[in-house]
């Protein structure tokens, strides 16, 4: 017993003067805290033939290999990537630094391979799918890691939901060109979209007096006047009472065919040639032009659905070198463009662009000269144009834009000094005036709609049937006219008894 105790006391102290060596306690201090936050990685050589193995390590994370052998050196094809520090012949740290992949060798003294690791270092994207499943837990999301960019894969329930999770994987990544997005709706929604583009046009025209025109010459000096109307209104209900033609003007002592316009119908000695026109005008116009185009289309979320209900006219716009010439057409009439985005539950978000154009002679374009087209007049467009983007919910209507216009015109043409006279001075004058009002409103309707079965669509040939030869000639109808049952109100039996009074 007395001998024993000696020897413990011994090897207790040889123990406690080993471990408290600065090299022993540097080592098991690393390798204790190392092995608490570092993967580890078994490699045994019995069998004789270099092991080898595939890992993934996070950027900033490292992964500890423990090999059965000592090991002489460590090879790493690229350093940048992956770092290794051996701490002892039988404990390597590999420590990833960046992106990217590469390969680390181990060799004993004898310069023999014992193993080899194939390492790929990514980000470690398990916070961010731990937050991405927090912010949307009724979406399958996976986040993973490929060559310093972060991929989304899976299903969602909206695009909005797709939207938010790459706006999470940017601020993971640190750049938006890092981050893949391959997300998908789950459904495929579909949106119909209603479109009234409805306008009012109010057109008040009035003219009236009397318009004069002179030319003549006297002793070889010739004159001219003349009293017009400074806007043209179509339609004159009196005109050219006097007649004559102005400007038939010819030089003393010479013969002319008609001297005084029509008053005289013969030849004569012209001294001094005069010729007026009067032309009394008078006009009273009300006009009402009233527009509705109510366009109806039905697109896939995420896609854009077009629409057009008219036609195209040609317009030359170039000549090659040959001398032929290019034609473009441009397109008129009743125009729909959209693009929806169902960001959730009934919320639509609608990219939009509607158009009403018509063709018109107010702006028109002639050709003039002698090319091939001259002579040619190109007509001009009349066009209601509307571009904007909203949100609303399904069946939510929107008044996306409006206008309302007056605009009123008024010319007094008159003879100089003429004019003031009483009561002749209007025998001088010549009053135009113009009022044009107009309304438009351009309306919006979304809906989130589903297929349905054929027979509960209705179409506007249903119905339609032609007339015979005899309903024609003797009736004059367009289409054939047919009896039709009337509907019948089904029967519905009554919950109790009714009808009576029961005591």
């Amino acid at each position: 017993m007395t001998g024993l105790l000696p020897r413990l006391a011994g090897c207790v102290s040889a123990a406690l003067l080993f471990a408290a060596s600065p090299a022993f306690a540097a080592s098991q201090m690393l390798s204790d805290d190392s092995a608490g936050s570092a993967r580890l990685i078994s490699i045994s050589t019995k069998n004789g033939t270099p092991a080898h193995q595939r890992i993934t390590l996070g950027v900033g994370k490292s992964a500890l290999v423990e090999i059965d052998t000592d090991a002489r050196d460590v090879l790493v094809s690229s350093p940048e990537i992956v770092d290794a520090v051996v701490r002892t012949p039988r404990r390597i740290f590999l420590m990833g630094q960046r992106g990217g992949q590469t390969n680390a060798f181990f060799f004993d003294a004898q310069g023999k391979q014992l193993a080899s690791i194939d390492i790929r270092v990514e980000k470690d994207t398990t916070d961010l799918a731990k937050l991405i499943k927090l912010s949307f837990p009724d979406s399958d999301i996976k986040a993973q890691s490929i060559n310093d960019t972060v991929v989304l894969t899976g299903h969602v329930a909206s695009a909005a939901e797709s939207t938010k999770a790459q706006v999470i994987a940017a601020k993971f990544a640190g750049d938006d060109k890092k981050v893949v997005n391959l997300l998908s709706v789950r459904t495929g929604e579909q949106v119909m979209l209603k479109v009234r583009i409805a306008e009012m046009q109010r057109t008040v025209a009035k003219q009236f007096g009397i318009n004069a025109a002179a030319a003549g010459m006297v002793g070889g000096y010739p004159y001219a006047f003349s009293t017009g109307n400074q806007f043209s209104l179509v339609g004159h209900a009196l005109s050219d009472l006097s007649g004559g033609g102005v400007g038939q003007v010819c030089s003393p002592n010479s013969t002319a065919a008609n001297p005084v316009g029509a008053l005289v119908g013969r030849q004569g000695v012209c001294y001094i040639q005069n010729d007026t026109q009067k032309s009394l005008q008078a006009l009273e116009r009300v006009g009402l032009v009233h527009i509705l185009a109510e366009p109806n289309l039905t697109a896939v979320s995420g896609e854009t659905a077009k629409f057009l209900a008219g036609g195209e006219f040609p317009v030359p716009v170039a000549r090659d070198r040959d001398g032929n010439i290019t034609i473009d057409y441009k397109q008129f009439g009743v125009g729909l463009s959209f693009t929806p985005v169902v960001l959730g539950p009934g919320r639509i978000s609608l990219q939009l662009s509607s158009e009403v154009s018509e063709l018109t002679s107010l702006g028109s374009f002639s050709l003039q000269g002698s090319s091939a087209v001259a002579g040619l007049t190109l007509p001009a467009l009349s066009v209601r144009r509307a571009e904007t983007t909203v949100e609303l919910p399904s069946g939510g209507s929107f008044a996306v834009a409006g206008l309302m216009q007056h605009t009123t015109k008024q010319v007094l043409d008159a003879f100089p000094g003429a004019k003031d006279l009483p009561i002749l001075g209007a025998l001088f004058r010549s009053r135009d005036f113009a009022n044009d009002e107009t309304e438009l409103v351009v309306l919006v309707t979304a809906y989130l709609v589903k297929p349905t079965v054929e027979a509960k669509l209705a179409a506007p040939t249903d119905g339609f049937v032609l007339p015979t030869d005899l309903e024609t000639i003797f009736f004059g109808r367009l289409n054939a006219v047919y009896d039709q049952d009337k509907t019948k109100t089904a029967a519905v039996k009554a919950g109790g008894q009714v009808g009576y009074i029961v005591p």
